[in-house]
């Protein structure tokens, strides 16, 4: 599997598929335009220039990641040399979603094909274009037999799950997730899940307040918020909470005007029903600002809401739209009263110059990833891993980590014949004691 040659090809397909994504940067803008509205900025950012880094890296790196690595034997082995060989798991079902349709789609991808495995990649049929023209880049570059795109919904995605896999990589909602792992479980298929959550965004008193509104509004309004790191909702300290909203409202006007609809950067809901479960999450809560929409246009302004109940809807579940609740709070009890009554978040992101407040809440609490007084960036960060934990998900990937993700480390010991010492054999008549000795020793 790890024969010169193959790796040799592996990296020629990355490279020519680095090309031919650069040949086509146009169509894959306009595509996800067409699909929903997002701005070519957003589109150039979050979903073609990761990818291009992903590439990049893999292209770089793949003859160092492929080779096998020799580690210190244990002395009670000796004399051995042992290996850690690097093999693709095989077949590798990858199914993306929508909100990122490029990105999430080719970024698993790249991992696969560097590691050497044989892909079905399984695109969203939410976006139809986009979904067009990755499958017009893949069937350029890819024979059939080592990558092919499976077009179609729920019913082609439950057909795919039916088969039997080496490994399955996901991207999508917890309760899907869910349904994956348990299929998956039948046939003990390794699995990478991507999800999601209620991700919590804390802001103390003595944060730089017009910084962090600049900051948590763009990661908010971010793909108009169907963003799976997007802050969910902020925890403010009540001294300063007023003034936290003044800076919201004013950087929402800042980036896309006093009439939102009109902007060219704020990109729209993916369809109808989700544009519907969106409004119906602003039913019978306090807006402090937006709550404007348009059917005809898939549109939800920026919204801001004050004080939600935690047994509400808006707080029961992750939100994926431009809707940011704001909750106060007053000790750092209260902080972890709120954040306690959720699964743990995909991420965290914390507003703060006390370092001390900043570690303790590295610390106490348990999350996918984060960032200090920023929002969403860590992700573009290929050096980090980038995955979940418990409902947010299972495995990480992103530059390495996303070969590593698609390959089994398979331990290698090789044993030298010139020397074969016979403490380990039976009879193990008056061996213990000598045994105890040399564990210590060693």
């Amino acid at each position: 599997m790890h024969r010169k040659e193959d790796i040799n090809s592996r990296k020629k397909a990355l490279i020519k598929l680095l090309h031919t994504i650069k040949e086509n940067e146009v169509g894959i803008i306009t595509a996800l335009y067409d699909d929903f509205k997002k701005p070519e900025v957003e589109s150039f950012l979050s979903e073609i220039n990761i990818v291009y880094d992903e590439l990049k890296s893999a292209i770089k790196n793949i003859t160092r990641w492929t080779k096998p690595k020799r580690v210190w034997p244990n002395l009670l082995n000796f004399p051995s040399s042992d290996w850690i060989y690097q093999e693709p798991y095989g077949n590798v079902l990858i199914i993306s979603p929508w909100n990122y349709p490029f990105q999430l789609a080719i970024c698993p991808l790249i991992g696969a094909i560097a590691a050497g495995n044989k892909v079905t990649l399984k695109p969203s049929e939410l976006t139809p274009k986009t979904t067009e023209i990755i499958c017009k880049i893949i069937t350029e570059i890819f024979d059939k037999n080592q990558v092919n795109v499976v077009l179609g919904g729920i019913e082609e995605a439950q057909k795919l799950l039916q088969q039997k896999w080496d490994y399955i990589f996901f991207t999508g909602s917890v309760k899907v997730g869910k349904i994956i792992a348990e299929i998956a479980a039948k046939n003990l298929t390794p699995v990478t899940l991507e999800l999601g959550g209620k991700n919590p965004c804390i802001v103390d008193s003595t944060a730089s307040i017009s910084l962090a509104a600049k900051r948590i509004i763009w990661g908010k309004l971010l793909n108009a918020g169907q963003t799976c790191i997007a802050p969910d909702y902020i925890l403010v300290h009540h001294s300063v909470k007023e003034k936290l909203i003044g800076s919201l409202i004013q950087e929402i006007k800042n980036a896309l005007g006093e009439n939102q609809q009109e902007s060219p950067d704020f990109a729209r809901i993916i369809n109808k029903h989700n544009w519907e479960r969106l409004v119906g999450l602003l039913t019978n809560q306090k807006i402090i600002y937006g709550a404007i929409s348009n059917e005809t246009d898939l549109y939800i302004s920026p919204t801001l809401v004050d004080q939600p109940s935690l047994e509400s809807t808006l707080m029961q579940e992750e939100i994926f739209g431009p809707i940011l609740p704001i909750l106060s709070y007053q000790t750092e009890s209260e902080i972890e009263t709120i954040i306690s009554q959720f699964d743990k978040p995909l991420s965290l992101y914390v507003f703060s110059t006390n370092k001390k407040f900043c570690q303790q809440i590295i610390d106490n609490y348990s999350f996918g990833g984060g960032c200090i007084n920023d929002t969403i960036v860590y992700f573009a960060n290929k050096r980090l891993p980038f995955g979940g934990i418990g409902n947010s998900g299972i495995g990480a990937y992103h530059g390495k980590y996303s070969f590593s993700t698609f390959s089994h480390a398979k331990p290698i010991l090789k044993k030298a014949n010139w020397l074969d010492i016979p403490l380990r054999y039976a009879p193990y008549k008056n061996k213990i004691n000598i045994l105890k000795k040399l564990v210590n020793w060693f």
